[in-house]
C-alpha cells in the first residue's frame, strides 16, 4: 500500500481558481467593506467614478491600515504571499479575533471579478504612504512608495479599469446591497458607510435595512451545542420580497433560508416573514462565501429551528384567521350597503323585507329632524340605515358632530328607481339629494321633475316628492328630476313600467325583524350545494369548498359579487316562497342587477 499527503500541483492555477470563484461582484465589494470594518474603521467611503477614460471603484477607510512589519512599513509582502493563510483565523484561534469576519485569506483576490488591476495604499510608521499593485491574470505584485502631501490614516483600495459587465453597476445598487448584506455588522460596529457615485452625481448613506411588519416577541430560545442562535423575525403582509435571511456574525450568507433543502417548508417558504437567523458557528464554503457546509453544525441549527417553526406557524394561522374575520366583516358591510341601495331603487311594497323605511324615519325622529310625508315614507328615505333591528333612541337627541353635517350637493337618487305601475294608477317618487359622502342634503334645494321618454303626467313637479299618473296604455316611461343647490346642479332618473295588469302572486313584502342575515363558511368539497339559509341563526351558510367559491377567491371583488348572488338567491327563495320557477328567476335577475350595480359604487 502507498500513502501520502495531498499537495498543490500547480500553485498559480489554484490561485486562479480561487480568484475566479466569487461569482457576485457586489459580494466582492461587500468583502472589501468588511475588511475595513475588521480594521476598526469608523468611516468608509465607496466611490464609483471615471478617471482618464477608465471606470474605477475605490474603498477608503480610516481604520488601522495594513499590519506593519518589524521596520514599521505596511507588510504588503505578507498579504501577497500568504494566500489562504489568514491572520484573522489565527487571531480567532488565539481568542483575540472577536468580531472579525474573515478567515480564509482569499478575499483580496475577489478583485478579479470586479476589475483588471488593484492598488492598495496604506501608511507606515514613518508617515509616508506606500502602495501595492496587482493585476488580473498576473502572478506578480509590486510595492512602491506613493507620492502624497501627507499620509492619511487607514487603507484605500482602488480597482481600475472595471470589467465591461459591471460598469453599469450604480451607486444606488451598491448602497442597497450593502444595507442588506452587512445589516447587523454596520449596526453593531457603528460604522458610517457612504457611497459616492460621481458618474450619476449622487451620494448615498448606507443605512442598515429596516424590516417591515410586526416584530415577533417571546419566541423559543435557540440553543445548540455549538452556541446560541439569534432570530429576528417580523410578521408582514405577504409579498414576494418577504424572505428570512441566514447570516453569520451579522453578515448575510443566504438571502432566502427557504432555498436550503432542509428548510424549504413553512413557515420559511411562506411569504409572511421578514428577518434573519444568525448562527455564528456555521462553516461557510470558502469560494463564494455564500453557502453553508451541511455538517454537524448545520444539522444542529436545523434541529434548533423546529420549536420556533411551530410557534411561527401558529402565529401565521392566527393572523390568517384574524384577516379572514376582518375581511368577512368588511364584505358583510359592503353587502349591506349594496342591498340597502338596491332596496332604495326597487318598489318598497315588494322588496322592503327589513322595514328599512320605518327605521330610517325612527332615526330621523331620534335626531330631531322633520318626518317625511306619508307618501315619502312609503316611497323612500333619505338617510342610510343598517339592515338590522333599530337601536332604541333616548329622549334627548345627541349633539351632532362636525362630520354629521352634510356637505354640498354631489348626486341625486330617485326612490324607487325602478317600479311597475298599472295603467291609470298613481305612484309616489322621491328625490334623495346627497353629498360626496352620501349624507342627506336638505338645505337650499330646488327640484324640477319631467318626463324624458314615454307617456304619463306628473303632479307636484317642483317638490321633493312627485306623483306619477300612469297613461291608459302600457309602455316604458323615464322620469327625471333635476336638483339645484345654488350653482351646483345634479339629476337622477327612474324607470316606470306601465303594465296592463300587475302580478299579485308575490304579495306584500314581509318585514324581517332580524335584519339582513350574516354569513358563515362550511367546507363541503364533495357537496353540490353552494349556500343555504339557516333561519334559526339568521345566517347564510356558504360552502367554501365548492368549485365556484374557490374560483371566486381569485380576487376580493369577484368573491364579493359571488356572495351577493348567494344572498340574492337565498333572499328571493325565502321572501317569494310559492312563486313559480320562472317568477323566481325574474326576481333574482332584478335584485342581483341592482345589488351588484350598487356594490360597484
Amino acid at each position: 500500500m502507498d500513502a501520502g499527503k495531498l499537495r498543490i500541483g500547480d500553485d498559480w492555477n489554484a490561485i486562479r481558481i480561487i480568484a475566479l470563484s466569487q461569482s457576485n461582484p457586489l459580494k466582492a465589494i461587500a468583502e472589501f467593506v468588511e475588511n475595513s470594518i475588521d480594521a476598526n474603521a469608523k468611516t468608509i467611503v465607496v466611490t464609483r467614478g471615471r478617471e482618464q477614460g477608465a471606470h474605477y471603484l475605490s474603498i477608503k477607510d480610516d481604520g488601522d491600515g495594513v499590519p506593519r512589519d518589524d521596520e514599521g512599513l505596511p507588510n504588503f509582502k505578507y498579504v501577497a504571499t500568504h494566500i489562504c493563510d489568514s491572520i484573522k483565523r489565527r487571531l480567532k484561534a488565539d481568542g483575540h479575533g472577536q468580531g472579525l469576519q474573515g478567515e480564509f485569506g482569499i478575499g483580496l483576490l475577489s478583485f478579479w471579478t470586479v476589475g483588471e488591476s488593484m492598488t492598495m495604499m496604506s501608511a507606515g510608521a514613518d508617515q509616508r504612504a506606500y502602495q501595492m499593485t496587482m493585476s488580473k491574470g498576473d502572478s506578480r505584485y509590486r510595492v512602491t512608495p506613493r507620492r502624497v502631501l501627507f499620509a492619511e490614516r487607514g487603507t484605500e483600495l482602488k480597482i481600475a479599469p472595471l470589467l465591461e459587465g459591471i460598469r453599469t453597476l450604480s451607486g444606488e445598487k451598491i448602497q442597497w446591497f450593502l444595507a442588506s448584506e452587512l445589516r447587523d455588522r454596520l449596526r453593531d460596529a457603528r460604522v458610517r458607510v457612504t457611497v459616492i457615485d460621481k458618474l450619476a452625481r449622487k451620494q448615498y448613506e448606507v443605512e442598515p435595512r429596516a424590516f417591515e411588519g410586526r416584530l415577533l416577541h417571546q419566541l423559543p430560545a435557540l440553543r445548540t451545542p455549538f452556541g446560541d442562535v439569534y432570530a429576528e423575525l417580523y410578521l408582514a403582509e405577504p409579498a414576494e420580497s418577504c424572505r428570512v435571511a441566514l447570516t453569520r456574525n451579522g453578515t448575510r450568507v443566504i438571502e432566502d433560508i427557504a432555498t436550503l433543502p432542509s428548510l424549504g417548508r413553512p413557515p420559511w417558504s411562506t411569504r409572511w416573514l421578514q428577518g434573519l437567523i444568525d448562527a455564528p458557528f456555521l462553516n461557510l464554503t470558502p469560494g463564494t462565501r455564500s453557502g453553508v457546509i451541511h455538517d454537524e453544525r448545520f444539522a444542529a441549527l436545523i434541529d434548533a429551528l423546529e420549536p420556533i417553526a411551530e410557534r411561527v406557524n401558529a402565529l401565521i394561522d392566527a393572523q390568517l384567521r384574524a384577516e379572514e374575520e376582518q375581511a368577512s366583516q368588511q364584505s358583510l358591510r359592503a353587502i349591506q350597503r349594496a342591498f340597502r341601495e338596491a332596496l332604495l331603487a326597487l318598489p318598497p311594497e315588494e322588496y322592503d323585507w327589513f322595514d328599512v323605511q320605518a327605521r330610517a324615519g325612527a332615526n330621523r325622529a331620534g335626531r330631531g329632524e322633520a318626518q317625511p310625508t306619508e307618501g315619502a315614507d312609503r316611497a323612500g328615505f333619505g338617510e342610510p340605515a343598517d339592515l338590522g333591528v333599530a337601536e332604541p333612541t333616548s329622549q334627548a337627541p345627541p349633539q351632532r358632530q362636525f362630520f354629521d353635517y352634510a356637505g354640498p350637493l354631489f348626486g341625486v337618487v330617485v326612490s324607487p328607481a325602478a317600479s311597475t305601475v298599472q295603467v291609470g294608477d298613481r305612484r309616489h317618487f322621491r328625490a334623495l339629494a346627497r353629498d360626496r359622502s352620501r349624507r342627506s342634503v336638505t338645505d337650499d334645494l330646488e327640484f324640477a321633475w319631467d318626463i324624458v321618454e314615454g307617456e304619463g303626467s306628473i303632479e307636484s313637479a317642483s317638490d321633493q316628492e312627485c306623483v306619477f299618473i300612469a297613461p291608459p296604455e302600457p309602455g316604458l316611461t323615464r322620469l327625471r328630476v333635476t336638483v339645484r343647490q345654488r350653482e351646483v346642479e345634479c339629476s337622477g332618473e327612474a324607470l316606470v313600467t306601465v303594465a296592463d295588469r300587475l302580478d299579485l302572486s308575490a304579495g306584500p313584502a314581509v318585514v324581517n325583524a332580524r335584519g339582513l342575515p350574516g354569513y358563515t363558511f362550511e367546507k363541503a368539497a364533495g357537496a353540490l350545494w353552494r349556500s343555504r339559509l339557516d333561519e334559526q341563526r339568521n345566517v347564510i351558510v356558504v360552502n367554501n369548498g365548492h368549485r365556484d367559491f374557490v374560483f371566486a377567491t381569485r380576487s376580493r371583488a369577484l368573491q364579493l359579487r359571488y356572495l351577493v348572488r348567494l344572498y340574492v338567491k337565498e333572499l328571493v327563495l325565502k321572501n317569494f316562497a310559492g312563486n313559480s320557477g320562472e317568477q323566481l328567476l325574474e326576481r333574482m335577475v332584478e335584485l342581483s342587477l341592482y345589488a351588484e350595480e350598487k356594490l360597484k359604487g
